[in-house]
């Protein structure tokens, strides 16, 4: 090059970085940090607790905190430990790592949510899941809408089992080519992939995520309000599924109706030109059997089978009623991975690292619990817990049980999106949430199914979620588009959980 042509060049301005939304983990430590600032501000007060430990209506009075600075420097320097294995003193209700009381942090949870990963990888490790829905869509190829309808309900029956999510993501090379042969658009495998998983972490039954976090910190049964939330998954499930296929149809039978449009080569693809079946073999179906069966056993094992069976939530137990909590869940999925991979035959080395790196791929959400464990446990050291909860009270007071339902999801729609981690948000908000249920007369578990159905119909849209951002961009949909193609559902969806949760709160 010339020196003239040198001279020519002129410089690139800097690059500026593009702004992302910040982590779960990140906005939880700022939520710490400030929540332990306003401590300072808010006054302490308690409420009078029943036998049970739930606050009496009527008895809120201001207390002294107790707390010197020192106090409080201290409590924000071991809030993530408190939030994992705090113990609360009985007497003062102080909750400290080296108190003698009940244990008030979420180590139960934690160590949970890690089984559950390494259960989750171990499955996947063995393929069994991917060729068995690899399978599915093969058989279906040339009924679109039998396939669409497959698919989805696979996807959401995962989703509110086991909070299936992030999983999708490797399913897009799949599916999108398939939508494009039987003359779909790119959309029709978004909605079929993003909704079908969306729907069934939304209306979860036992999702350990989502329902099992909420219920946790709910302190009920994770089986409390099952009913309702099958009912709710069964109809939701059913109308987002009609949605899907009505929009595929119509790009089927008009291809210029196609909200996305069609790249180069999208129109020229062949359902009938696809590879052989995939195969699956003893191993696969034993392994999704023995799944299937963990999940079910999982699902008995917490029901409370004589409430949910009598309507009577006193009933007395069954005698074959197994009543576990977290603890039991956690061997169970531990000893359910070692099953998994001897079914599979993995191997003693493989199925050890499959273990480790499931625990360790899901170490964040299981983070996310104990930061936002140990947000509840500053605004409990500090007395400012009933506070809060006196100050909704005043909000709530003197509705109905339908509108106080109503509220509790309507409350939690921005709290999902500033803490997108259901984990996370689950284990803020029920400390203040789950109490306002004993003052309004309505069973935790509608609480816990309004706060989950938030949680999920926000992340079928919102852009700070991985799953609803990555998968649009795997399947080279515009987010503006996505938006206007789901944008009628969400509506609608909005109605129908309103009147569930209001229905649950009236009749449960």
């Amino acid at each position: 090059m010339s020196t003239t042509d040198t001279s020519r060049t002129t410089e690139q301005p800097p690059h500026k970085p593009k702004f992302t939304f910040p982590s779960a983990l990140t906005v939880l430590a700022i939520v710490t940090i400030a929540v332990w600032l306003l401590a300072f501000l808010v006054p302490s007060g308690l409420y009078d607790r029943n036998d049970s430990g739930a606050p009496i209506q009527g008895t809120y009075h201001r207390v002294d905190s107790g707390q010197s600075f020192v106090d409080r420097l201290n409590g924000l320097f071991l809030a993530p430990v408190n939030g994992l294995y705090g113990i609360q003193d009985q007497k003062t209700g102080q909750v400290g790592p080296d108190l003698a009381g009940d244990l008030y942090g979420s180590a139960g949870v934690f160590l949970f949510v890690l089984a559950i990963g390494a259960f989750i990888t171990v499955v996947f490790a063995t393929g069994a899941l991917d060729r068995g829905i690899g399978r599915l869509a093969h058989r279906l190829r040339e009924r679109g809408a039998l396939l669409i309808a497959g698919i989805m309900v696979v996807f959401s029956v995962l989703g509110t089992v086991e909070g299936f999510a992030e999983e999708t993501l490797g399913f897009y090379g799949l599916i999108v080519p398939l939508m494009l042969a039987l003359g779909y658009d790119r959309m029709v495998a978004v909605g079929t992939i993003i909704l079908g998983a969306g729907i069934g972490v939304l209306c979860s039954t036992v999702n350990p995520f989502a329902t099992g976090v909420a219920s946790s910190a709910a302190d009920i049964s994770l089986g409390d309000g099952i009913v309702l939330r099958f009912v709710m998954w069964v109809v939701l499930t059913a109308v987002t599924v009609a949605y899907v296929i009505r929009y595929a149809r119509r790009v089927q039978r008009d291809p210029e109706r196609s909200l996305t449009g069609f790249l180069p080569g999208d129109r020229d693809q062949d359902a009938g030109s696809e590879a052989e079946e995939p195969e699956l073999t003893g191993l696969h179906k034993a392994v999704l059997i023995t799944m299937g069966l963990v999940f079910a056993f999982m699902i008995f094992s917490v029901v409370p089978w004589a409430s949910a069976l009598t309507g009577d939530a006193d009933a007395k137990p069954y005698g074959f009623e197994l009543g576990w909590s977290f603890p039991q869940l956690a061997a169970l999925f531990l000893c359910a991975a070692v099953l998994i991979g001897l079914v599979a035959r993995l191997g003693e080395q493989k199925l050890s690292s499959m273990i480790i790196q499931g625990a360790a791929d899901f170490i964040s959400p299981a983070l996310v619990i104990v930061l936002a464990r140990g947000v509840t446990v500053i605004m409990n050291n500090s007395k400012i817990t009933d506070t809060v909860l006196h100050s909704i009270e005043g909000i709530v007071k003197g509705t109905s049980s339908g509108v106080f339902a109503i509220i509790v999801f309507v409350v939690n729609l921005p709290l999902a999106f500033l803490i997108p981690s259901t984990s996370g948000h689950a284990t803020l908000a029920m400390p203040i949430l789950a109490p306002l249920a004993d003052f309004a007369g309505v069973s935790r578990a509608v609480v816990v199914t309004a706060w989950q159905a938030a949680s999920g119909w926000m992340n079928l849209w919102v852009p700070t979620t991985a799953v609803t951002i990555g998968g649009v961009a795997l399947a080279k949909v515009g987010y503006d588009k996505y938006l206007r193609f789901v944008w009628p559902l969400l509506a609608l969806l909005f109605l129908m959980i309103c009147g569930f949760v209001a229905f649950g709160a009236v009749f449960t």
